[in-house]
């Protein structure tokens, strides 16, 4: 996974040069998870809000590097609501997208499904539960299943606006659900928890799992 830059070290030199992020494609077409979510969402959503948050993560950190460089501490810190803010959603939306396939819906299995049933006693309890506080976000942000590598257990959560999971609570993230408008009025108009609710016909669980057998390992 991508790492955003939240500290850069003084003093690089001149020749040192970093990679830029870029905006990851899609594992299936736009129009692939209808009719759960439209292509022209899909197509916006991708091809401009993210390209957006690539965009000007690249800039700031170019502009973080020139500070660092400068040892210009003040330029340094007031960068860092940028970095924060367009790092974090182009690490949130490089893991919406694989947490979604034209093929996924369904339940999970195996150790996850395992985990669930512990944490939360059903996996309708836990669909229920993270529908409900991502419905409940209050203006934009993200609905999160993650994961406590300290007491090794699954949790629910959300974020505001932009702020990656990781960064913000230590909990790994496995399963997120964009709330923003831009991932769902268009289709939905205000209705939220319909969006919330026909998420569910495309998780997939697979990537889910792939990241819960990671973070538990």
């Amino acid at each position: 996974m991508m790492e955003v830059l939240h500290l850069i070290p003084r003093g690089l030199p001149a020749s040192f040069k970093y990679q830029k992020h870029t905006l990851p494609d899609l594992p299936y077409d736009y129009s692939a998870l209808e009719p759960t979510i439209s292509a022209e969402i899909m197509q916006l959503h991708h091809s401009k809000h993210h390209a957006t948050y690539v965009t000007n993560l690249n800039v700031a950190e170019e502009k973080m590097f020139e500070a660092a460089n400068k040892k210009d501490v003040t330029a340094m810190v007031t960068l860092q609501p940028a970095l924060k803010f367009n790092g974090g959603g182009h690490i949130n939306h490089s893991i919406f997208w694989q947490n979604l396939s034209p093929n996924g819906g369904g339940e999970p299995s195996g150790a996850l499904m395992e985990q669930i049933k512990k944490d939360f006693g059903s996996f309708e309890n836990m669909k229920t539960a993270l529908s409900n506080v991502t419905t409940a976000v209050q203006g934009s942000g993200w609905g999160w299943l993650g994961y406590n590598k300290a007491n090794k257990m699954l949790k629910i959560t959300t974020c505001a606006n932009q702020d990656p999971l990781e960064g913000t609570t230590g909990l790994v993230p496995l399963l997120g659900i964009d709330v923003w408008e831009h991932a769902y009025y268009l289709q939905y108009k205000n209705v939220r928890a319909d969006y919330v609710k026909n998420i569910w016909n495309v998780v997939n669980w697979k990537d889910v799992e792939q990241r819960f057998k990671k973070a538990s390992l």
